[in-house]
């Protein structure tokens, strides 16, 4: 049956609203969260809504007028008030980036369902299946930038906190009952450590799919043209790809077009980006066909194991551990175990089940089910 609280959401987008709010609530030990972004419209994500849920009553906060809502930010860092989210990893990284939040004390339904063997974790599946309530999906890629928002649009997002503490007292049972609150704790407590850190492991044109297939010369053109992109997406506020497609930059790469005539030709190349950039576009591409030999650019070497000769062996018995103590427990095997971490197991010479909690990203939890099977296997 569906939860109590279903009370249509206060829209809040003024200071003294959001802090007569934020003070009438802040005796709760319990909140549910989520944050609207628009990374699929946007060449930079923020928050653009705050939805929060109480027991009895649910807000939007419009951050964009009011900027940092700190009451907010005090609730959420402390200690004793219990944070729900679903799939929290993105909105805590948001958090810490817009407001240099920590959020701490946190429950992540999407990690519950996951631990319980729930194979349709999405939070439209899991409100299905545990309340019979079927969300709308309409707005699922709205721009949450765009001002005012309609009705629907937020009576969209009010859905996804007005149930969270509902569907957290479910999974906690669960968890509790089946004897894994502890792994859910352990798996939360990692959450707080999020942060918003930069992911570049290499230049970004190199992590685009098909970028490998290409010469050295190709990817200096790929170069050129992607930092083009970034350039016209970051003036635009507008979300690279509605700049211009990956495909699109891949083609310049291999066809180096040399005039803004042959620009035309190129498939999927957008009319409009030609007649206002063409000159730019066909700069770029000399750019990186003139680029010297020494600055072609390269893929960085991937990180060297010395693997000894059996280490393929070890964690495929390690592999085989992992898999018969996912069917016990009717978990998803890599829900259980990552294969990065069975190689991180084989890798570590471990000689005793105590050796395995310096292992990296090893859980307790995880040592605790299968720490003695593991340590037969090496």
């Amino acid at each position: 049956m569906p939860p109590a609280n279903t009370e249509s959401a206060q829209y809040l987008d003024n200071p003294a609203e959001v802090d007569r709010f934020l003070d009438q609530i802040s005796d709760v030990r319990e909140l549910a969260l989520d944050t609207e972004g628009a990374s699929f419209h946007r060449f930079l994500d923020r928050i653009y809504l705050l939805q929060i849920s109480t027991r009895e009553r649910s807000a939007i906060i419009d951050p964009l007028p009011i900027g940092s809502p700190a009451k907010l930010g005090e609730l959420l860092q402390g200690a004793d008030v219990e944070v729900v989210f679903h799939d929290a990893d993105y909105d805590l990284r948001l958090l810490h980036q817009d407001y240099g939040w920590h959020v701490t004390n946190i429950f992540d339904t999407r990690v519950a369902a996951q631990l319980l063997g729930i194979k349709s974790f999405g939070l439209a599946a899991l409100l299905e299946q545990f309340f019979d309530v079927k969300l709308d999906k309409k707005h699922q890629r709205a721009d949450w930038s765009m001002r005012p928002l309609t009705p629907d649009m937020r009576e969209y997002a009010a859905q996804d906190t007005r149930y969270l503490l509902q569907l957290r007292d479910h999974m906690k049972s669960e968890l509790e009952r089946r004897g894994r609150w502890q792994w859910a704790r352990e798996e939360f407590a990692r959450l707080e450590g999020t942060r918003w850190e930069a992911e570049e492991q290499m230049e970004g044109f190199l992590r685009l799919k098909g970028a490998r297939d290409l010469t050295r010369r190709e990817l200096a053109v790929l170069r050129e043209v992607a930092n083009w992109r970034d350039t016209v997406a970051a003036e635009l506020d507008r979300a690279t790809f509605r700049v211009m497609g990956n495909e699109v930059l891949l083609e310049l790469a291999r066809r180096a077009p040399r005039s803004v005539s042959e620009l035309s030709a190129i498939k999927g190349m957008p009319k409009g980006m030609v007649e206002r950039g063409g000159a730019d576009i066909v700069g770029a591409i000399r750019r990186g066909m003139e680029a010297p030999e020494a600055d072609l650019p390269k893929f960085p070497r991937g990180q060297r194991w010395n693997k000894d000769r059996d280490f393929d062996d070890r964690v495929l018995r390690l592999k085989t551990v992992r898999d018969e103590a996912a069917t016990r427990l009717e978990l998803d095997p890599g829900v259980l175990c990552s294969r990065e971490r069975l190689e991180n197991v084989a890798r570590s010479g471990a000689k005793s089940v105590q050796d395995l909690e310096s292992v990296p990203e090893l859980r307790r939890w995880q040592i605790e089910e299968m720490g003695p099977g593991f340590i037969a296997a090496m």
